[in-house]
C-alpha cells in the first residue's frame, strides 16, 4: 500500500511539474496583463474625457480570478504530489484574494481614505479566514490515510535523532528566548529587508494626509498578515517536496511559488496605478522569505508568519503611502513628474528585492550557514531604520501633503442692478460694484464658519468669487462641514505631492517664424494690422495658465508691469515665469510680438493656476479672483483688490474635471460674476473629441463663457476638438479657431508648434482685443461682442464627408445641431474688426 506514495515526498511526477510550471507562467501573464491593461483603460477614459466605468475593475478582477482559479483548481486537487497540490492551493488562494480586493476599486479614487479603510478591513478579514482555513486543513490532513505517509514517512522517523539531537535541545533557550526578550533573528532580518525596500519610496515619494497615511499603514499591516496566513508553516513544509528539506530546493521552488502568490496579492492592493510597482517588487520577496524560512527551521519556536508580515507589509506600505494613485497618470507623463519617479522607485525596489533574494539565499540557505547573533541583527535593523528616517527628512519630501476640501456656501452675492455705463469707464464701475458685493457677501456669510475653523485650528483660505472656503481635513471634517446649514456642498480640492527634483522646463526647439504663421493669415489678423492699423493697443488680456516666460522676446514688451500684474499662488514667484511652457505658448498666440500673436499691441497680465498640468477648484479661483481685482504681492484679495486694474479679456486654456475636484457647478458663480463685471471669459472646449457631448468640464460648458473649438490647416474641425451639446441642450462650442500645429513662444526664448483647443482659445481672445481696440465703446459690452463674432465667422465643413463629420459620428450618430461641432464657424478677425468699427 505504500508504493504509490513513494514519490510524494519529492516534487512529483514530470507531468505534474510541467503542469505547475505552465499554470504558474500563465497566471503571472494573466495577472500582469489584466493590471497594466486595466490601468491603461482608466487612463484612456481620463484623457478622453469619458466617464469612469464603475463596474470595470470589479468585473476585471472577477474575470481574472476566474481565469487563474480555473487553471489552478486542478493543481490544488488532482496531483499525487503534495508539493504540487500545495502550490496549486496557494495560487488559488492568491487568485481569490485578487478577485476580492480588486472589487474595492469601484470606489472613486478621489475618496482615497475610504478606499484604504475598506482595503484594510477586507484584507484583515481575509487573513483571519485564511488562518482558520489553514488550521482546519492541517487537521484534516493529519486525520486522512493518504496524508499519513507524507506527514510521517519512515525516513523522517529514523532521522529524528539527527534532526533534534540533545545539543540543540539544550540551546533552545538561546535560539528561541521568551517573548519578553524581543523579536527573533528571523523577524529582525525580515524587518531589515522590508526597510530596505521602503527606502526608495521614502526618498522619491511624499506622504499624503495624516489619516491617509495612518490608513495606508493599517492596510500594510493587514496585507502583511494576509501574506503570512497564505504562506504559513504548512505551506513551507510541503511546497519544496517534504522531508528531508534541502535548503537550496526550498529557496528555489518555494521562492517561485511564493513569488506568484505575492504577485496575485499585490495585484489587488491599491487603486489603479498603485498596484503596478507591487507587481515588480513583491515576486522577488518570495525568495527572501524562502531563505528566511530555511533559517527559521533551525528555530523550532519561530512560526514565520511574523517575518512574512513585516517584510510584505513594509514592501506594500511604500507605494500605498508615498504615492497618490490619481497622480500616476498619463496627464503627468510628459515630463519628470510623479509617473517618472514612481517608475524609478519601482525599478529601485526591484533591484533591492533581487539583491536581498540573492544575499539571503546565499547567506542563509547554505547547509553550514549559521544565524547571525540577535544583537547584530537588531543593530542592522536599527541602522536601517535610522537611515530611512534620515533620508525621509533630508533627501525626501518631509511632511504631510494630503488633499484639502473646498466648501461651497449656499449664499451667493446678488449682482442685479449694476451700473450700466459703456466703455472702459463703465466696465470699471461695474467691476468695482461686483467686487464690493462679492466681498461683503463672503465676509458676512462665512463669519461663523471661519470662527469655528479657527477654534478647531483647521487651516483655511476664504474665497469670494465663489462664496467658499478651502479647508484642511479628511472625511471626518468633510462630514462635519456637510452637516452645517450654511454649507451647500463640500468638494475634494486635489493637491499635487512634491517631487524629489523639479520637472525639467519645457523649451522651444524652433527659431522665430519668418512672417505670420498660417493660423494668423487664416483668420486674417495680419490684414487687420496692415489694412486697418489695429493691433490691440489699449486692451489688456489676462492669462490664467501654467505661467508665462516674461523675458521671452515676443512677450517682454507686452507685459503690463506694476505690482499687480503677476500672481503665482503655487510657488510664490514675484516675476512672470513658466516651467511647463503651456502658458507661454497660449499667451504668445494672444498678444505675442513677431507675428505669432493675434493682438501684438495689447498688454498682458498673468497668473499660475496649473502646477505640473493639474489644478483644483481653489487654484482656479485664485487666478479668477486676481483677474477681477488684481492685488500686490502679499496682499489680501478681500481687502487689497483693485477692480479698476482688471484685464478686459481672460484667456483660459484649461478645464476643471472631476479628478481635480470640480463638479459641473463649481465655477458657475465665478463666471457669472465676471460676466456681470464686463470681463469676457474665453475658454477652451477641451481635447476630448470626437465624441458628442464631450464639452463637459467647467468653465467651457457655461453659457456666459465664449467656448472655442479647433480646426486644422484645411479648415476642418480636428478630431480632438470637443463637441457639444452640454447638458440641458446648450450648443457648444461657440466658434472655432486654428488649433493644430500652431507656432508660438516657449520658455527660454524659443518657439514650438503645439496642438489643442488650448492653442485656438487665445487667438479668439486676441480677436476680441482687436475689436475693442478698434472700438473702445465695445469694452464690457459682452452681448454685442459675441453677436459680432458669430455674425462674422466663416463656415467650416461639418458633414459626414469631412474630418469633423467622421468624428462627430463616432458614437453612432451626429451631435444634433451642426453648431455642436463647429459652433458658429471659424473666427474671422478682419471681418469682426470691420464690424466693430461699423
Amino acid at each position: 500500500m505504500q508504493a504509490p506514495y513513494s514519490t510524494t515526498g519529492s516534487t512529483g511526477s514530470p507531468w505534474a511539474i510541467v503542469s505547475a510550471v505552465l499554470v504558474g507562467c500563465g497566471a503571472t501573464a494573466v495577472a500582469v496583463v489584466s493590471q497594466t491593461g486595466g490601468w491603461l483603460v482608466d487612463q484612456v477614459l481620463l484623457v478622453g474625457g469619458l466617464d469612469r466605468l464603475v463596474p470595470f475593475w470589479p468585473l476585471a478582477s472577477l474575470i481574472t480570478a476566474l481565469v487563474i482559479g480555473t487553471a489552478t483548481l486542478p493543481l490544488a486537487l488532482l496531483p499525487r504530489s503534495r508539493a504540487v497540490r500545495t502550490a496549486g492551493r496557494a495560487w488559488l488562494a492568491g487568485a481569490l484574494t485578487l478577485g476580492v480586493l480588486g472589487m474595492l476599486r469601484a470606489l472613486p479614487p478621489v475618496h482615497h481614505e475610504l478606499y484604504l479603510g475598506a482595503l484594510a478591513a477586507t484584507a484583515a478579514v481575509l487573513a483571519w479566514l485564511s488562518a482558520r482555513l489553514s488550521h482546519r486543513l492541517a487537521g484534516v490532513a493529519r486525520s486522512t490515510d493518504w496524508a499519513t505517509p507524507e506527514v510521517a514517512p519512515p525516513p523522517p522517523v529514523r532521522e529524528v535523532p539527527e534532526v533534534a539531537p540533545p545539543p540543540p535541545v539544550r540551546e533552545v533557550p538561546e535560539v528561541a528566548p521568551p517573548p519578553a526578550a524581543g523579536p527573533s533573528v528571523v523577524t529582525l532580518l525580515a524587518a531589515t529587508a522590508g526597510l530596505a525596500l521602503l527606502l526608495p519610496w521614502v526618498w522619491l515619494g511624499a506622504l499624503g494626509g495624516l489619516l491617509e497615511t495612518v490608513l495606508a499603514g493599517l492596510t500594510a499591516v493587514a496585507v502583511g498578515a494576509l501574506a503570512g496566513a497564505l504562506l504559513d508553516v504548512r505551506f513551507w513544509g510541503t511546497v519544496a517536496g517534504g522531508e528531508p528539506v534541502r535548503p537550496a530546493r526550498l529557496v528555489l521552488l518555494g521562492g517561485l511559488v511564493a513569488g506568484l502568490v505575492l504577485l496575485l496579492v499585490g495585484a489587488g492592493v491599491g487603486q489603479s496605478g498603485t498596484q503596478l510597482p507591487l507587481l515588480v517588487a513583491l515576486p522577488p520577496v518570495g525568495f527572501a522569505l524562502a531563505a528566511l524560512r530555511v533559517l527559521s527551521r533551525r528555530h523550532p519556536r519561530t512560526t514565520g508568519r511574523t517575518s512574512t508580515a513585516w517584510l510584505v507589509g513594509l514592501t506594500v506600505f511604500g507605494p500605498l503611502a508615498f504615492t497618490d494613485p490619481e497622480e500616476i497618470s498619463l496627464l503627468l507623463i510628459g515630463s519628470r513628474d510623479v509617473p517618472f519617479w514612481v517608475a524609478v522607485a519601482a525599478g529601485a525596489g526591484l533591484v533591492v528585492a533581487l539583491l536581498l533574494a540573492i544575499a539571503y539565499g546565499l547567506l542563509l540557505a547554505r547547509p553550514t550557514a549559521r544565524a547571525p547573533r540577535r544583537a547584530v541583527a537588531a543593530a542592522t535593523t536599527l541602522v536601517l531604520l535610522v537611515t530611512v528616517g534620515a533620508v525621509g527628512v533630508g533627501a525626501g519630501q518631509p511632511g504631510l501633503h494630503g488633499e484639502r476640501l473646498f466648501v461651497v456656501l449656499r449664499a451667493q452675492a446678488d449682482l442685479a442692478g449694476l451700473p450700466t455705463g459703456v466703455g472702459k469707464a463703465g466696465r470699471d464701475d461695474r467691476a468695482e460694484e461686483v467686487y464690493r458685493r462679492l466681498v461683503d457677501t463672503a465676509e458676512r456669510t462665512q463669519a461663523d464658519l471661519r470662527r469655528e475653523l479657527r477654534r478647531l485650528r483647521l487651516a483655511h483660505t476664504p474665497y469670494y468669487l465663489v462664496n467658499g472656503i478651502e479647508v484642511d481635513g479628511g472625511p471626518v471634517v468633510r462630514a462635519w462641514l456637510s452637516s452645517r446649514p450654511e454649507v451647500a456642498r463640500v468638494l475634494i480640492s486635489q493637491r499635487l505631492r512634491p517631487l524629489p527634483a523639479p520637472a525639467e522646463p519645457s523649451r522651444g526647439r524652433s527659431a522665430a517664424p519668418v512672417g505670420p504663421p498660417w493660423n494668423i493669415t487664416m483668420i486674417g489678423a495680419d490684414r487687420v494690422w496692415s489694412a486697418l492699423r489695429v493691433t490691440g493697443a489699449g486692451v489688456t488680456v489676462g492669462s490664467s495658465d501654467s505661467g508665462v516666460d516674461g523675458r521671452h522676446p515676443a512677450l517682454a514688451e507686452g507685459y503690463r508691469g506694476g505690482d499687480d500684474s503677476w500672481y503665482d499662488p503655487w510657488n510664490g514667484t514675484r516675476t512672470p515665469t513658466d516651467r511647463s511652457g503651456h502658458g507661454t505658448h497660449t499667451t504668445g498666440s494672444a498678444v505675442g510680438r513677431g507675428g505669432i500673436g493675434v493682438a501684438p499691441g495689447a498688454d498682458w497680465v498673468g497668473c499660475v493656476n496649473l502646477d505640473r498640468n493639474l489644478g483644483n477648484p481653489a487654484s482656479y479661483l485664485d487666478c479668477l479672483q486676481f483677474m477681477l481685482a488684481p492685488f500686490p504681492p502679499g496682499g489680501d484679495p478681500f481687502d487689497d483688490g483693485r477692480p479698476g486694474r482688471a484685464p478686459e479679456i481672460l484667456t483660459n486654456s484649461w478645464g476643471c474635471p472631476p479628478i481635480e475636484g470640480c463638479d459641473p457647478r463649481t465655477l458657475r458663480s465665478a463666471t457669472d460674476a465676471l460676466e456681470a463685471a464686463g470681463i469676457l471669459v474665453v475658454a477652451a472646449a477641451g481635447n476630448t473629441g470626437p465624441f458628442c457631448g464631450s464639452v463637459q468640464d467647467p468653465p467651457a460648458r457655461y453659457p456666459d463663457v465664449l467656448t472655442v473649438g479647433a480646426v486644422d490647416r484645411q479648415r476642418r474641425v480636428t478630431d480632438f476638438s470637443s463637441r457639444g451639446p452640454v447638458p440641458g441642450g446648450l450648443v457648444k462650442p461657440d466658434l472655432v479657431a486654428p488649433g493644430a500645429d500652431v507656432v508660438s513662444a516657449m520658455p527660454g526664448g524659443g518657439y514650438a508648434a503645439l496642438d489643442g483647443t488650448s492653442m485656438a482659445t487665445p487667438q479668439v481672445a486676441g480677436v476680441v482685443a482687436l475689436m475693442w481696440s478698434a472700438n473702445p465703446d465695445l469694452v464690457g459690452d459682452l452681448d454685442q461682442t459675441r453677436r459680432l463674432l458669430r455674425a462674422t465667422t466663416t463656415a467650416v465643413p461639418t458633414g459626414s464627408g469631412s474630418g469633423s463629420g467622421s468624428g462627430s459620428g463616432a458614437q453612432g450618430g451626429d451631435c444634433g445641431d451642426a453648431g455642436n461641432v463647429a459652433g458658429a464657424g471659424l473666427v474671422d478677425a478682419y471681418a469682426a474688426v470691420r464690424a466693430a468699427q461699423g
